[in-house]
């Protein structure tokens, strides 16, 4: 009897504290933020977190309901996993399926390659990432069997995160990217190429004539041609070791650029940069520069031939532009267009010292200052230039344990997110040993 009216008083409190939390909302008095989604289902878990990491969250949801998700393994540990060297290829990539909303996930198939994402077309499901070529392969039963890796380039060098693809006129439109140049020392974002990708959605995807490339033009190509960018602070540290790290590692500078690209078109007739033809797409990426919250653009044009070309875009008075405010724009981010509320909403990792001396940096923090993954939050905007506050979506609550490079879908009146994760076995922020899953319930009531 005692028990059972601990727990009546218990829920008693709990009741008085929840209406408390409301009322003063509805007071208008402060509350904190609260995250929206820090429970997960985990997707993939590492079996050597020091030497297996979880990258490269995917994810997309098929007509009957079905959730694919994409991940794939690195480090140093991957050589010794069991099967993995096949066919002269690397089997690193994961492909996982959910048919009760996320709940549970079953193991479909491995692939041989890396920063791969899932996405329809017609009635396939594909999956596009690269080996070092670009690689893609197909299913036309819902995920449950995958044809043959398909090698669509005879070049090499390709890159790029899981990002956001489009769908216009008929076709999907997407980014990949490429080193411009191998010779290039250090982290290579400054010759990273976004190459926007189209196809029709009815065509076989596996075959190299259904695809129309862009021309290669990177970061450093566009400096080149309208000059160094001024007054911005970019790059914030010297180019180089900027102060040792923890547990050996070095924190350092990479020439500033740009990578991880999503691509989006401006439909709202108001928008200084909307295009009534429909055959502009802008392209949102990391910017790179030892800073926060700035995002580089780019724009690419589609002739009426098909063929795209990429180029700076300019702001009203003519002045070329390279960076766009984008809360967590130093870190991979993920961006979506909702027809329903006509926004578009980011899901971005939150920076919140990057103003830190990188010596005085605790040991857990992974990197330079800039360079903080255990908070995911999101962001809506009707222009992709001012954007509004919607909320926290997780927080590991520890610098060393990511919640980072995520991705996200639209699922009813949910968002779901897949991030690339840590937990206290994770080797740092940067490598973590779980891909996990989280849902934020009825998203736009967020809006405000």
């Amino acid at each position: 009897m005692i028990h059972r009216h601990w727990i009546l008083f218990c829920v008693a409190i709990l009741a008085a504290v929840s209406g408390h939390v409301r009322s003063e909302a509805a007071e208008g008095r402060a509350c904190p933020v609260r995250p929206l989604a820090n429970d997960f289902v985990v997707v993939y878990e590492s079996p050597d977190p020091a030497n297996v990491y979880a990258y490269s969250p995917g994810l997309v949801q098929l007509p009957g309901g079905r959730l694919i998700a994409t991940m794939d393994q690195g480090g140093r540990g991957v050589s010794k996993l069991p099967n993995i060297e096949r066919d002269g290829m690397i089997w690193r990539g994961r492909i996982y399926a959910s048919d009760d909303e996320g709940k549970t996930w079953q193991f479909k198939s491995d692939s041989p390659m890396c920063h791969a994402r899932p996405f329809t077309a017609g009635k396939s499901l594909y999956v596009l990432g690269h080996n070092g070529y670009l690689v893609i392969v197909r299913s036309d039963d819902n995920g449950e069997t995958w044809g043959q890796p398909v090698q669509l380039t005879e070049s090499t060098g390709w890159h790029q995160a899981p990002c956001n693809v489009w769908y216009a006129h008929d076709k999907i439109y997407l980014v990949m990217e490429r080193n411009t140049d191998t010779s290039a020392k250090g982290w290579p974002v400054a010759v990273l190429a976004p190459v926007v990708m189209s196809a029709s959605v009815s065509a076989d995807l596996t075959k190299r004539e259904s695809w129309t490339f862009s021309n290669e033009y990177c970061f450093r190509d566009a400096v080149k041609e309208f000059g160094k960018p001024n007054l911005i602070g970019a790059p914030f540290f010297k180019t180089g070791l900027t102060a040792p790290g923890s547990k050996g590692d070095k924190r350092g500078m990479s020439d500033i650029g740009w990578l991880e690209t999503n691509i989006v078109q401006f439909t709202d007739p108001d928008h200084v940069w909307y295009d009534p033809a429909g055959r502009t797409f802008h392209l949102w990426m990391r910017a790179h520069t030892g800073s926060t919250n700035l995002a580089c653009v780019a724009k690419a044009i589609e002739a009426e031939d098909g063929s795209l070309t990429v180029t700076l875009e300019k702001a009203p008075s003519g002045e070329p532009m390279l960076y766009v405010p984008c809360p967590g724009g130093q870190m991979k981010f993920h961006i979506l267009y909702d027809e329903q509320t006509k926004l578009f909403w980011l899901l971005s990792s939150q920076a919140t010292d990057s103003m830190t001396d990188p010596t005085k940096l605790p040991e857990n923090r992974y990197n330079l200052p800039n360079n903080e993954r255990h908070r995911l939050m999101l962001h809506f905007s009707k222009n992709c230039v001012d954007w509004c506050f919607a909320g926290l979506v997780a927080d590991s609550g520890n610098a060393g344990q990511g919640r980072h490079y995520a991705s996200m879908i639209f699922s009813g009146d949910d968002l779901l997110v897949l991030s690339r994760s840590g937990d206290h076995r994770a080797k740092d922020a940067h490598n973590g040993n779980i891909i996990t899953f989280h849902r934020v319930k009825n998203f736009r009531e967020l809006v405000y």
